[in-house]
């Protein structure tokens, strides 16, 4: 019995020390609880009364209000110049389909995919074996027609003879000479040469293949008289006139080109409510037709501009407002603001240029707090 008895008082004190430690704890946690509390009401009870005597003694806010680090930055004042960034696709005035102009089948292709080849090089060949045979019949009615021209001829010199039959002689010659000239063109046709200097963008006709006049064999993309064709909005009519100034960037080659406007759409189009603009581009190497190209052309400039970056500009009831320094004190300036461009702005009011405007720490001032310049 003995045994057992000691063995029950163990957990008995262990529980016993458990709940006062527990008391203990609960009694500490709530102490401070109150303790935050009565802080909390006295640090309002402080604030309150550091706004009753600020509203009374506006020098005792500002030298009780803890200054705030900043850093300063000052307006630019220099050209402002903004852009019209719009995607055009270069384009070539000598773009043509090159088709067959007598049938026949294709007797050769000479050209290929991606060639380049210049003004008068030969891209295929037609088979013109009638023709061939029809140059041959006529060449020898020509020889029996000029054998009897030059002898009517000789007759009629004589005046021997009819008029009639020196004209039917002379007629009949001149007849077959403007049937063999149609007949040696339609032969020069059957070879199909390049109009221009240029690459040959697809081949549409295939060797052995039968064709006729007006089939589409080659299409052909000339090295020369390149341009660029983008949609501007129809906002911009009359901002952006034929003549102005244009920034042109190939993003595929990295080139850069400054050229000008040369022609200005007339129509807008209803379904994209944009007009047409066209940009001239000299030769240039690695430029191919269809490449894309972005364009700024410049729509409004001022050469004595006040512009400063456009996250220092905040807004409220009264308008824009900016953060100045004056005397170690940030002040509310109102500005109206004018054009905007990559992230900066241009202000037509409210700056003269001069003034330190607050940077970093812009949203942690107010009108009139005291600030320190970080160096």
């Amino acid at each position: 019995m003995k045994i057992y008895s000691k063995f029950l008082i163990l957990p008995i004190l262990a529980l016993v020390f458990s709940c006062a430690e527990k008391d203990e704890l609960t009694e500490k946690k709530a102490a401070l609880e109150t303790l935050k509390k009565e802080s909390l009401a006295m640090r309002t009870s402080i604030e309150e009364l550091e706004r009753e005597i600020s509203k009374l003694d506006p020098e005792f806010g500002v030298s009780n209000r803890k200054s705030v680090l900043i850093t300063t930055i000052q307006p630019e004042k220099n050209n402002f110049a903004h852009y019209v960034e719009v995607t055009g696709s270069v384009l070539s005035k000598k773009n043509v389909s090159i088709s067959g102009e007598t049938s026949g089948r294709i007797q050769e292709v000479a050209a290929v995919e991606g060639m380049r080849v210049g003004k008068g090089q030969v891209l295929a060949r037609i088979d013109a074996e009638s023709i061939q045979r029809n140059m041959e019949e006529v060449e020898k009615q020509m020889e029996l027609a000029v054998i009897i021209f030059e002898k009517q001829e000789r007759l009629w010199k004589q005046q021997i003879g009819t008029e009639i039959q020196y004209l039917e002689a002379k007629n009949r010659k001149e007849i077959l000479e403007k049937n063999m000239a149609s007949l040696k063109t339609q032969a020069d046709r059957s070879t199909v040469r390049a109009p221009f200097s240029g690459t040959v963008e697809s081949v549409m006709v295939r060797l052995g293949e039968l064709v006729q006049p007006g089939t589409p064999m080659f299409q052909f993309v000339g090295e020369s008289d390149l341009f660029i064709e983008a949609d501007v909005s129809e906002r911009f009519i009359g901002v952006i006139n034929k003549g102005d100034s244009v920034m042109i960037n190939f993003p595929s080659t990295g080139q850069n080109l400054k050229t000008k406007v040369t022609a200005v759409g007339a129509i807008v189009n209803a379904d994209n409510r944009t007009f047409k603009v066209e940009v001239f581009v000299p030769k240039m190497d690695k430029l191919k037709p269809n490449m894309i190209s972005v364009l700024k052309i410049k729509d409004y400039e001022n050469p004595a501009a006040i512009a400063i970056p456009n996250y220092l500009i905040m807004q409220d009831n009264s308008g824009d407002y900016v953060y100045v320094v004056e005397n170690n004190l940030s002040k509310k300036r109102i500005v109206k603001r004018g054009v905007t461009y990559q992230e900066v702005t241009e202000i037509l009011e409210g700056l003269t240029g001069d003034e330190l405007l607050v940077d970093k720490g812009f949203r942690e001032v107010g009108d009139n707090f005291s600030v320190n310049i970080a160096q």
